[in-house]
Protein backbone atom coordinates (compact mmCIF):
# COMPACT_ATOMS: atom_id res chain seq x y z
CA UNK A 1 0.00 0.00 0.00
CA UNK A 2 2.66 2.44 0.42
CA UNK A 3 4.49 1.79 -2.41
CA UNK A 4 1.15 2.54 -4.05
CA UNK A 5 1.07 5.94 -2.60
CA UNK A 6 5.13 6.63 -3.68
CA UNK A 7 4.13 5.66 -6.95
CA UNK A 8 1.27 7.71 -7.12
CA UNK A 9 3.00 10.57 -5.68
CA UNK A 10 6.01 10.47 -7.61
CA UNK A 11 3.14 10.43 -11.08
CA UNK A 12 1.55 13.23 -9.58
CA UNK A 13 5.01 15.33 -9.32
CA UNK A 14 5.75 14.52 -12.55
CA UNK A 15 2.56 15.61 -14.04
CA UNK A 16 2.89 19.13 -12.45
CA UNK A 17 6.74 19.42 -13.28
CA UNK A 18 5.51 18.46 -16.67
CA UNK A 19 2.89 21.15 -16.66
CA UNK A 20 4.80 24.06 -14.74
CA UNK A 21 8.56 23.54 -16.44
CA UNK A 22 7.27 21.71 -20.00
CA UNK A 23 9.55 18.68 -19.32
CA UNK A 24 11.21 16.39 -16.97
CA UNK A 25 14.58 14.32 -16.95
CA UNK A 26 14.59 11.26 -15.50
CA UNK A 27 18.21 11.63 -13.94
CA UNK A 28 17.15 14.56 -12.00
CA UNK A 29 13.82 13.49 -11.12
CA UNK A 30 15.79 9.79 -9.59
CA UNK A 31 18.32 12.80 -7.55
CA UNK A 32 15.19 14.69 -6.37
CA UNK A 33 13.34 11.90 -4.93
CA UNK A 34 16.43 8.93 -3.92
CA UNK A 35 14.94 6.77 -6.46
CA UNK A 36 16.90 4.66 -9.25
CA UNK A 37 16.62 5.87 -12.84
CA UNK A 38 15.05 2.98 -13.95
CA UNK A 39 11.82 3.46 -11.29
CA UNK A 40 11.71 7.22 -13.22
CA UNK A 41 11.68 5.18 -16.67
CA UNK A 42 9.16 2.69 -15.40
CA UNK A 43 7.28 5.37 -13.88
CA UNK A 44 7.21 7.58 -17.52
CA UNK A 45 6.49 4.17 -19.46
CA UNK A 46 3.81 4.11 -17.30
CA UNK A 47 2.41 7.58 -17.74
CA UNK A 48 3.38 7.06 -21.33
CA UNK A 49 1.13 4.24 -22.05
CA UNK A 50 -1.69 5.93 -20.40
CA UNK A 51 -1.34 9.19 -22.39
CA UNK A 52 -0.40 11.18 -20.25
CA UNK A 53 3.27 12.54 -21.87
CA UNK A 54 5.54 11.24 -24.08
CA UNK A 55 8.57 9.25 -23.39
CA UNK A 56 11.46 11.00 -25.32
CA UNK A 57 15.82 10.24 -24.83
CA UNK A 58 16.06 11.13 -21.25
CA UNK A 59 13.00 11.84 -19.85
CA UNK A 60 9.64 13.16 -21.61
CA UNK A 61 7.31 15.87 -22.80
CA UNK A 62 3.64 17.13 -22.67
CA UNK A 63 1.30 14.64 -25.10
CA UNK A 64 0.70 16.93 -27.97
CA UNK A 65 -3.03 18.61 -28.15
CA UNK A 66 -5.07 16.31 -30.18
CA UNK A 67 -8.14 19.01 -31.16
CA UNK A 68 -9.91 16.12 -33.69
CA UNK A 69 -10.42 15.74 -36.81
CA UNK A 70 -9.49 18.26 -39.05
CA UNK A 71 -12.51 20.31 -39.92
CA UNK A 72 -13.18 20.66 -36.27
CA UNK A 73 -9.24 21.84 -35.69
CA UNK A 74 -9.85 24.32 -38.61
CA UNK A 75 -12.57 25.75 -36.36
CA UNK A 76 -10.09 26.37 -33.47
CA UNK A 77 -8.31 29.90 -33.06
CA UNK A 78 -8.95 31.26 -36.69
CA UNK A 79 -7.30 34.41 -36.34
CA UNK A 80 -3.85 33.26 -34.80
CA UNK A 81 -3.90 30.93 -37.63
CA UNK A 82 -4.74 33.27 -39.94
CA UNK A 83 -1.75 35.01 -38.55
CA UNK A 84 0.65 32.58 -39.23
CA UNK A 85 -0.98 31.91 -42.88
CA UNK A 86 -0.14 35.64 -43.21
CA UNK A 87 3.24 35.71 -42.22
CA UNK A 88 3.45 32.01 -44.40
CA UNK A 89 2.69 33.49 -47.62
CA UNK A 90 6.06 35.46 -47.81
CA UNK A 91 7.81 32.62 -48.86
CA UNK A 92 5.51 31.42 -51.80
CA UNK A 93 6.09 32.88 -54.70
CA UNK A 94 5.23 32.70 -58.04
CA UNK A 95 6.40 29.90 -60.10
CA UNK A 96 6.92 27.47 -57.18
CA UNK A 97 5.69 23.66 -56.94
CA UNK A 98 4.20 24.40 -53.06
CA UNK A 99 3.47 20.90 -50.76
CA UNK A 100 0.93 21.73 -48.59
CA UNK A 101 0.51 18.61 -45.93
CA UNK A 102 -2.63 18.62 -43.56
CA UNK A 103 -3.02 20.78 -41.21
CA UNK A 104 -5.43 23.77 -40.09
CA UNK A 105 -3.12 26.54 -40.17
CA UNK A 106 -2.29 25.09 -43.90
CA UNK A 107 -6.04 24.83 -44.46
CA UNK A 108 -5.70 28.72 -43.19
CA UNK A 109 -2.74 29.62 -45.94
CA UNK A 110 -4.30 27.65 -48.96
CA UNK A 111 -7.57 30.70 -47.82
CA UNK A 112 -4.73 32.84 -47.83
CA UNK A 113 -3.39 32.53 -51.07
CA UNK A 114 -4.75 35.75 -53.54
CA UNK A 115 -7.12 35.02 -56.52
CA UNK A 116 -4.36 35.92 -58.74
CA UNK A 117 -1.12 34.21 -57.35
CA UNK A 118 0.06 31.67 -59.96
CA UNK A 119 1.70 28.29 -58.61
CA UNK A 120 1.58 24.60 -59.04
CA UNK A 121 0.62 23.27 -55.19
CA UNK A 122 0.03 19.56 -54.21
CA UNK A 123 -1.32 18.43 -50.95
CA UNK A 124 -2.66 14.92 -49.91
CA UNK A 125 -5.76 16.96 -48.31
CA UNK A 126 -9.43 17.12 -49.66
CA UNK A 127 -9.88 20.52 -47.88
CA UNK A 128 -6.94 22.06 -48.56
CA UNK A 129 -7.44 20.77 -52.48
CA UNK A 130 -10.98 22.69 -52.28
CA UNK A 131 -10.03 26.13 -50.48
CA UNK A 132 -7.27 25.98 -54.18
CA UNK A 133 -9.87 25.15 -56.47
CA UNK A 134 -11.05 29.10 -56.14
CA UNK A 135 -7.58 30.31 -56.93
CA UNK A 136 -8.13 30.26 -61.19
CA UNK A 137 -3.81 30.78 -61.69
CA UNK A 138 -3.18 27.50 -59.17
CA UNK A 139 -3.20 24.32 -60.50
CA UNK A 140 -3.64 21.62 -57.78
CA UNK A 141 -2.10 18.24 -57.95
CA UNK A 142 -4.46 16.04 -55.23
CA UNK A 143 -2.61 12.72 -53.84
CA UNK A 144 -4.68 9.80 -53.85
CA UNK A 145 -5.39 6.90 -52.20
CA UNK A 146 -7.41 6.22 -49.17
CA UNK A 147 -8.26 9.29 -46.59
CA UNK A 148 -7.28 8.57 -42.84
CA UNK A 149 -10.40 10.60 -41.34
CA UNK A 150 -8.29 11.17 -38.24
CA UNK A 151 -5.86 13.21 -40.00
CA UNK A 152 -8.38 14.46 -42.61
CA UNK A 153 -5.64 13.33 -45.63
CA UNK A 154 -4.35 10.21 -47.81
CA UNK A 155 -1.00 8.94 -45.86
CA UNK A 156 -1.18 5.84 -46.78
CA UNK A 157 1.00 3.76 -49.51
CA UNK A 158 -0.83 4.84 -52.68
CA UNK A 159 0.09 8.28 -51.48
CA UNK A 160 3.46 7.89 -50.50
CA UNK A 161 4.10 6.46 -54.45
CA UNK A 162 2.76 9.58 -55.48
CA UNK A 163 4.52 11.73 -53.50
CA UNK A 164 7.72 9.92 -54.70
CA UNK A 165 7.13 11.35 -57.71
CA UNK A 166 7.14 15.07 -56.41
CA UNK A 167 9.85 17.48 -56.36
CA UNK A 168 8.63 20.39 -54.41
CA UNK A 169 10.36 23.92 -53.91
CA UNK A 170 8.93 24.02 -50.75
CA UNK A 171 6.74 21.81 -48.50
CA UNK A 172 4.96 23.29 -45.99
CA UNK A 173 4.10 20.35 -43.03
CA UNK A 174 1.22 19.82 -40.67
CA UNK A 175 2.76 18.98 -37.12
CA UNK A 176 1.23 17.81 -34.05
CA UNK A 177 4.22 18.90 -31.62
CA UNK A 178 7.35 20.13 -32.24
CA UNK A 179 10.72 20.54 -29.78
CA UNK A 180 14.23 21.21 -29.75
CA UNK A 181 14.91 17.75 -28.97
CA UNK A 182 12.33 15.46 -30.06
CA UNK A 183 11.95 17.68 -33.39
CA UNK A 184 8.54 17.71 -35.37
CA UNK A 185 6.30 14.53 -34.45
CA UNK A 186 2.92 13.08 -35.45
CA UNK A 187 0.41 11.13 -33.90
CA UNK A 188 -0.40 8.50 -36.19
CA UNK A 189 2.37 6.32 -37.76
CA UNK A 190 1.37 6.49 -41.82
CA UNK A 191 1.28 10.01 -41.64
CA UNK A 192 4.30 10.89 -39.58
CA UNK A 193 6.00 8.40 -42.47
CA UNK A 194 3.85 10.00 -45.30
CA UNK A 195 5.62 14.08 -43.81
CA UNK A 196 9.36 12.21 -43.91
CA UNK A 197 9.21 11.38 -46.98
CA UNK A 198 7.57 14.63 -48.74
CA UNK A 199 10.24 16.55 -46.61
CA UNK A 200 13.54 14.58 -47.87
CA UNK A 201 11.79 15.33 -51.89
CA UNK A 202 11.30 19.27 -50.87
CA UNK A 203 13.85 21.76 -51.63
CA UNK A 204 12.87 23.21 -48.40
CA UNK A 205 10.57 22.69 -45.64
CA UNK A 206 8.20 25.34 -43.50
CA UNK A 207 6.07 24.48 -40.59
CA UNK A 208 3.65 26.91 -38.93
CA UNK A 209 2.94 26.34 -35.47
CA UNK A 210 0.46 27.78 -32.80
CA UNK A 211 2.27 27.83 -29.64
CA UNK A 212 0.10 25.58 -27.66
CA UNK A 213 2.02 22.53 -29.52
CA UNK A 214 5.61 23.78 -28.71
CA UNK A 215 7.76 22.16 -26.14
CA UNK A 216 5.20 19.05 -26.80
CA UNK A 217 5.63 15.35 -28.41
CA UNK A 218 3.57 13.01 -30.32
CA UNK A 219 4.37 9.25 -30.42
CA UNK A 220 5.95 9.61 -33.58
CA UNK A 221 9.24 10.88 -35.50
CA UNK A 222 8.65 13.44 -38.31
CA UNK A 223 12.24 15.33 -39.05
CA UNK A 224 14.44 17.03 -36.70
CA UNK A 225 15.14 20.89 -35.86
CA UNK A 226 17.86 21.89 -38.04
CA UNK A 227 19.36 24.38 -40.52
CA UNK A 228 16.94 23.19 -43.41
CA UNK A 229 14.20 23.86 -41.32
CA UNK A 230 11.87 27.18 -40.72
CA UNK A 231 9.72 27.63 -38.38
CA UNK A 232 6.48 30.11 -38.67
CA UNK A 233 5.75 31.20 -34.89
CA UNK A 234 3.14 33.12 -33.13
CA UNK A 235 4.12 36.29 -31.31
CA UNK A 236 4.17 35.12 -28.01
CA UNK A 237 6.08 32.06 -28.58
CA UNK A 238 7.54 31.27 -25.68
CA UNK A 239 11.58 32.69 -26.06
CA UNK A 240 13.46 29.82 -24.29
CA UNK A 241 11.44 27.59 -26.96
CA UNK A 242 12.59 30.10 -29.60
CA UNK A 243 16.10 29.85 -28.25
CA UNK A 244 16.44 26.20 -28.67
CA UNK A 245 15.17 25.80 -31.96
CA UNK A 246 17.69 28.85 -33.15
CA UNK A 247 20.56 26.44 -31.46
CA UNK A 248 19.78 24.02 -33.60
CA UNK A 249 19.56 25.96 -36.69
CA UNK A 250 16.47 26.43 -37.67
CA UNK A 251 14.99 29.61 -39.18
CA UNK A 252 12.37 31.35 -37.25
CA UNK A 253 9.96 34.23 -38.56
CA UNK A 254 6.94 35.69 -36.04
CA UNK A 255 3.19 36.27 -37.32
CA UNK A 256 2.09 39.55 -36.43
CA UNK A 257 0.13 39.17 -32.90
CA UNK A 258 -3.60 38.34 -33.69
CA UNK A 259 -6.56 39.98 -32.03
CA UNK A 260 -8.22 37.68 -29.01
Amino acid sequence: MATDLLLRERKSLIRERLKSEGRVLAADLARELGVSEDTIRRDLREMAAAGLCERVYGGALPLAPDAGPLNERATLAPERKAALAQASLRFLRPGMTVFLDAGSANLAIARAIAPDFSATIATNTPLIAAALMEKPEIDVILIGGALNRAVGAAVGARAQRDAELLRPDLCVLGTCGVDAEAGLTAFHFEDAEFKRLIASRSRAVLAAVTSDKLGTAAPHAVIGIDSGLTLVLEADAPRAQVAAFTAHGASIVFAKEAAR
